[in-house]
């Protein structure tokens, strides 16, 4: 199984970014997928998740600002962050079968 987590970058506070994790060696379309998050100094924490039949639900951090989505053809999720604040920066990963499965993660950083 892998997972390859891309699109972070530096963004300013209020700002919008859009990251994707491509999954091979799974059986995507049926797999709930879940994103992470580690800010630095912090634990891990869960952000959101998305079941095989597109239910999905957030943090209470996040919620009105994040929406996750996935692309079942494309093997891919798309986490939709938007109205960024510096508290959302950290290393975001994605994960499958109950955190059995990590990707590397990609570092947001949100700063003026």
């Amino acid at each position: 199984v892998q997972l390859q987590a891309s699109g972070g970058g530096l963004v300013q506070p209020g700002g919008s970014l859009r990251l994707s994790c491509s999954a091979s060696g799974i059986m995507f379309r049926l797999a709930r997928m879940d994103w992470y998050r580690q800010a630095p100094g912090k634990q891990r924490e869960w952000v959101a998740l998305i079941t095989s039949n597109f239910t999905t639900d957030y943090a209470e951090s996040v919620k009105g600002r994040f929406t996750i989505s996935r692309d079942n053809v494309r093997r891919n999720l798309y986490p939709q962050m938007n109205n960024l604040m510096p508290e959302d920066t950290a290393v975001y990963y994605c994960s499958t079968k109950n955190g059995l499965f990590w990707g590397q993660g990609t570092l947001v950083t949100v700063s003026s």
